[in-house]
């Protein structure tokens, strides 16, 4: 299995953006990258403040790096007199009023950091050095160029204080770049107790950072842009790192033909619900019916329900019998811990036919390095959905170390077990085999609810089951699963007291409009 080529929205880590901004500044004059960062910041900071009747008062935050010579530009550029006609004082006269909290460098700064520096000082600006004490009232935007993608220690003293004071302020923040503290990479804040802006919004040059999109990031990047500077095309590498999107499954999204019938849209069987446990094997069969599986059995290890009164177009069964080569299996949830649960997916596994393993079954994986090698050696990789503590136990480490960077431990286990891994969470990361992965940008704390898991399992599922390979299968019906949460809660419906069963109808509705109108 080959991922397609990877054509749509790069992510891009910092050693990569770091040869990308080198080899760009070599074709331009010395300072130019961080002019163009100067004016793209200074219009994304002018769009924040297009509803103020009065002038606007802008905190900007230079730290002593290079991200603060961006933030210097961006003081220039805001302290000028304001081109564009809007609500509030015309063109030609000083609409912002930029106060500068300068934090200078220890040693001797970079030539372009020192002419942004003289460019802010000869601005209207107001430049106040390393002072965090002055009247907070009546800020209306705070532009925080405190640290960039270069930050490896977490901010303590001052700094963190100065962060802290940020996060409580009630205005819009707009974060340069990265904001502060995050690792660009991983999305994780940097070191075990540091600080890290919560940005409103983050306008960030070059290439779009996978840790602005995991992890800890969604919650303090906010609404993410992307300035590219206008650097060459030709200076990006091939990324193996992309967010997800419907482009990227959209050749799969056909609409169904009138001369069909149930047969032509697969079987799944879903493998789970030990005594106590019925509810999660119905959740995901139940998904599997709205995703468009033509048929959908419920196979439980012992006590098999003898219908779902819920669902009545569900076939239970007893799992012994059943040939598992006549479907596509998605097997672990609720599936247990007995004897017979790592029988069956022993079964599961040397099946022939479409698997994704979820729950349970990652659970008996992890302490059982044969089936792991014999899941390793199917001819069609499985998809495996381990939400971070299952991902630890599967990868033999602590789950602090999966979150640390959660790209790399879905990469590694994909690679381990020769599957396709989608590694649960805030920006869940989907990897192929081969490496290629994607971060996903859908989805809500809706989701941080019981049988979401299996609802995504039975979606994924139902696309196996109607023919999708299993790379596209999974990053649908990831972006599907989040999608339905984000249009729930857009409605009304959540974040709080969102039940795994409401998002059924709402994956059913997102996938027909898809189909009806893929994207381009």
């Amino acid at each position: 299995m080959n991922p397609p080529a990877p054509l749509y929205f790069p992510l891009y880590c910092v050693a990569e953006l770091r040869a990308i901004e080198l080899a760009a500044g070599t074709a331009l004059p010395l300072g130019e990258l961080m002019r163009r960062a100067g004016r793209a910041g200074a219009e994304a900071a002018r769009s924040l403040l297009t509803d103020h009747a009065r002038a606007a008062t802008v905190l900007v935050l230079a730290g002593p790096g290079n991200n603060g010579g961006d933030a210097l530009e961006v003081a220039a550029n805001l302290a000028e007199p304001d081109p564009v006609p809007g609500p509030g004082p015309g063109p030609g006269t000083a609409s912002v009023q930029v106060i500068v909290l300068h934090y200078p460098p220890a040693g001797a700064q970079s030539v372009e950091r020192s002419a942004a520096y003289d460019r802010a000082v000869a601005s209207p600006a107001q430049i106040i050095d390393c002072g965090p004490q002055f009247d907070w009232f009546g800020i209306d935007l705070v532009v925080d160029g405190l640290f960039g993608i270069g930050l490896t220690r977490p901010i303590t003293g001052d700094y963190a204080a100065l962060v802290e004071k940020i996060n409580t302020l009630a205005c819009p923040v707009l974060a340069l770049d990265v904001p502060s503290g995050l690792d660009a990479d991983t999305g994780a804040v940097v070191g075990p107790d540091g600080a890290a802006i919560r940005a409103s919004h983050t306008i960030t040059f070059i290439g779009n950072k996978p840790g602005l999109h995991t992890n800890d990031g969604r919650d303090h990047a906010g609404v993410v842009a992307l300035a590219p500077l206008s650097i060459d095309a030709a200076l990006y590498p091939a990324s193996r790192l992309h967010l997800n999107h419907p482009a990227l499954f959209a050749a799969h999204l056909q609409a169904r033909r009138q001369n069909t019938h149930k047969g032509s849209y697969g079987n799944v069987a879903v493998v789970g619900g030990a005594p106590g446990m019925s509810g999660a094997p119905l959740l995901a069969a139940r998904t599997a019916l709205h995703g468009g599986a033509g048929r959908v059995y419920v196979l439980f290890p012992e006590q098999a329900l003898a219908a779902d009164s819920g669902q009545p177009e569900l076939m239970c069964r007893l799992a012994d019998g059943f040939d598992l080569q006549q479907a596509t299996v998605v097997i672990g949830p609720g599936l247990g811990a007995a004897p017979a649960a790592t029988q069956l997916l022993t079964r599961a596994i040397g099946a022939g036919s479409p698997l994704l393993a979820d729950a349970d079954a990652l659970n008996l994986l992890a302490p059982a390095p044969a089936l792991q090698q014999a899941l390793a050696a199917r001819d069609h990789p499985a998809v495996l959905t381990p939400h971070p503590l299952e991902a630890a136990r599967l990868l033999g480490v602590a789950v602090a170390a999966v979150q640390a960077d959660r790209v790399a431990a879905a990469r590694t286990l994909a690679a381990r077990l020769h599957a396709v891994v989608v590694l649960k969470g805030s920006g869940t990361v989907i990897a192929a085999p081969a490496g290629d992965c994607v971060i996903n940008p859908t989805g809500n704390p809706a989701l941080a609810t019981a049988g979401t898991g299996d609802v995504l399992s039975g979606l994924c599922g139902a696309l196996l089951a109607q023919g999708w390979p299993q790379w596209q299968a999974a990053l649908a019906a990831v972006w599907l699963h989040g999608t339905a949460a984000d249009r729930l809660v857009a409605a009304g419906t959540g974040p709080i007291g969102l039940t795994a069963g409401e998002l059924v109808p709402a994956i059913r509705s997102a996938l027909n409009q898809l189909v009806r109108a893929p994207a381009a």
